[in-house]
């Protein structure tokens, strides 16, 4: 077994089960190391115990290596793959899961995600992915390191370079754009415009009045740049938790459905979000549906299967989810509101 991808495909099933950032920076940081060491010399510092030596190799990732040159799948690697609880492709989510061909919410390094925007396209496009949205945050979310004009500018240059040689694959670009206590965007309308997609989603003062957080997301979802309205009640369902944001559903359901803005199932287990009762009401209202993962490191980018199942259980047309569209598809409901004849002659 090749030793880089054993101590990849390790940090990928630590990811994907949320394990602390340090054990899964080990092993991608091992994977490197052996990846740069010019041929013949990782066997031979395997042969004569000097693995070790080498900055970013420990004991646990060095035995991984050792045991992959020796021709075994490495121990560690086993026990991960036997505790992981990988939903199978034959099961609940699957047949919809077996239908999509991207991604609209994903994060980098360049805000708050755990990994490079290479890293994290080569994924996307080693699970079957024809096209994934990169979507780091905007200005205002400091705390995730919020992508500025300026920064968000390099990063459209970033991803020209990589598509330029990535073909077929294409990396499509993106923002996940606060929206402001009025509504408004958190972003200059000029680079909202040079994007290929725009999720909109709530980060802040969660707990405004009712009334008050329905004009927000109304606001929001109308305005001509906004495309998928992100984690629409900001619930956690894990740990300590935090409660649903407290908004008329099905105006702003409706709200979706006539400007032709989707509704995100996001995939984070944390999330899980919008609850069941609330995706059959956006089902009713006739809202296009985005199956994301909010993934902000490889191995989660494999949660969207969580999110399949969900919509399959709450009867969400297949032909109304986006993430099942081409790209081009995508791109011409995004930049000029066009959807497929499938879906309008639905």
């Amino acid at each position: 077994m090749d030793a880089v991808a054993a101590l990849e495909r390790i940090a990928f099933l630590l990811e994907r089960s949320l394990a602390p950032g340090y054990r899964v920076r080990a092993f991608r940081t091992a994977a490197r190391v052996v990846d740069g060491l010019p041929p013949g010399e990782v066997a031979a510092r395997a042969a004569d115990g000097s693995l070790e030596s080498l900055k970013g190799i420990g004991p646990r990732t060095a035995q991984v290596v050792r045991e992959a040159l020796a021709g075994e799948v490495p121990g560690y690697l086993r026990k991960l793959e036997e505790e992981s609880e990988v939903i199978g492709r034959e099961g609940p989510g699957a047949a919809l899961r077996a239908l999509l061909r991207g991604d609209c919410h994903t994060h980098s390094d360049w805000s708050d995600g755990g990994s490079p925007i290479e890293e994290m396209g080569r994924a996307a496009a080693a699970l079957g992915h024809e096209w994934t949205v990169l979507t780091d945050h905007s200005p205002r979310l400091t705390v995730a390191r919020g992508l500025s004009p300026e920064r968000l500018r390099e990063q459209l240059a970033a991803v020209a370079d990589l598509n330029a040689r990535w073909a077929p694959f294409r990396l499509l670009t993106g923002i996940e754009c606060d929206i402001l206590d009025d509504g408004s965007l958190d972003q200059e309308p000029e680079l909202l415009e040079r994007l290929d997609v725009v999720v909109v989603s709530v980060h802040s003062k969660l707990r405004m009045d009712a009334r008050a957080m329905t004009r927000r997301m109304v606001a929001a979802v109308r305005d001509p740049h906004a495309d998928v309205l992100g984690h629409c009640t900001g619930r956690l369902v894990t740990g300590r938790g935090r409660p649903e944001s407290r908004f008329d559903a099905d105006e702003v359901f409706a709200a979706c459905a006539e400007s032709g803005t989707a509704v995100e199932i996001n995939s984070r287990p944390e999330r899980l979000d919008p609850p069941r009762r609330l995706l059959r009401r956006a089902v009713a209202a006739g809202t296009l549906f985005a199956i994301d993962t909010d993934a902000h490191a490889p191995g989660q980018l494999d949660w969207q299967i969580l999110g399949c199942a969900r919509a399959e259980e709450c009867g969400v047309p297949a032909e109304r989810v986006v993430t099942a569209w081409s790209a081009d598809e995508l791109l011409g409901w995004t930049r000029e509101g066009r959807v497929p004849a499938r879906v309008a002659g639905a």
